[in-house]
């Protein structure tokens, strides 16, 4: 085998089992594939063989031996990327809304990965597998910003690494529903699949710590912009959170369908996606630790939410 990579657990979960706790670490990569790496010897801790049920612990050192890449299921697509950096370790796009980040069911091409195997032509990690080749982090379908991709695995271990210790910072703008009092906060509530609705995420006591910042920017009619900070990266996050606190995200179908109906009655404005925007991201560079920041433009859709809502205010003024 090849020298493997290696992660440090930070913290000891009793109750929790380390194939599931790997798929959390490493988003791009299934927890079958994970069950099928321990099984198979190639992911160990502290050099010892282990069970997919083996509880992380603190201090574990867990070295992975990644399986020679396979030729991608996927087929490379020309599709246009709006390219905000690359270089030979990786590449930060601005995400357009309406594009899936991996194939999955329902979405078999025409998404970013096919247009990053045209773009990059065999220039991504294989830990993603043949689905998701260079896949650190995921945008939901409906949201649009900055995402990044690592070109290969060391960069793509390293990146990992930093969104587990919460080295990467991550800044959203969002429209929500109703004028958000406080106009600064700090959510922290657990994150876990919905009991009922499993494509959902729901709060749950006994879920995954989850924390979101933000600040108001903007007063709208009946709704704000807003910045919001990750400190976590659960699935669904700011959606979840924001629905939590009673003002949810407009255009999120999902979790605010109600509440983005009525602001559309009153204001005669709509929202054709979640109006959730990853604005920034910064993160020190793999190879050499140079800081990194970049800035993804709000794209024209949200931009025309924002001023029908501005232009509301000036024609209905309280």
């Amino acid at each position: 085998m090849s020298q493997p990579d290696t992660l440090v657990l930070q913290q000891s979960l009793p109750r929790e089992r380390l194939d599931r706790h790997l798929t959390g670490l490493l988003p791009g990569v299934s927890r079958a594939t994970i069950q099928r790496l321990i099984i198979d010897g190639r992911i160990k801790i502290n050099g010892s063989l282990v069970k997919p049920t083996h509880p992380p612990h603190t201090g574990d050192v867990v070295s992975i031996h990644w399986p020679s890449p396979k030729v991608a299921n996927a087929q490379a697509q020309d599709i246009p990327l709006e390219v905000l950096f690359e270089d030979q370790d990786l590449i930060v796009l601005n995400k357009p809304a309406d594009l899936v980040v991996h194939p999955s069911a329902g979405h078999d091409d025409g998404t970013i990965v096919n247009a990053l195997l045209h773009h990059c032509r065999g220039e991504l990690s294989g830990v993603g597998g043949v689905e998701r080749p260079g896949i650190v982090h995921r945008l939901d379908l409906g949201t649009s910003g900055c995402l990044v991709v690592a070109k290969n695995d060391r960069t793509h271990i390293s990146l990992t690494e930093k969104f587990q210790l919460r080295q990467v910072e991550k800044i959203y703008q969002a429209i929500v529903c109703g004028e958000l009092e406080p106009a600064t906060g700090d959510i922290r509530a657990h994150l876990d699949r919905h009991p009922t609705q499993r494509q959902r995420m729901a709060v749950i006591a006994a879920g995954r710590f989850a924390r979101t910042t933000y600040q108001r920017l903007e007063r709208l009619p009946g709704s704000a912009f807003v910045e919001a900070k990750l400190h976590t990266g659960r699935t669904h996050q700011i959606r979840v959170h924001f629905k939590h606190i009673g003002f949810p995200v407009f255009g999120d179908d999902a979790y605010g369908k109600v509440a983005s109906r009525k602001l559309t009655e009153v204001t005669g404005v709509v929202a054709g996606r979640q109006m959730l925007h990853a604005r920034k991201l910064t993160f020190r560079h793999p190879r050499d630790g140079r800081f990194c920041e970049f800035d993804a433009p709000l794209p024209q859709d949200f931009r025309d939410v924002l001023a029908g809502l501005r232009e509301f205010a000036v024609r209905s003024p309280a």
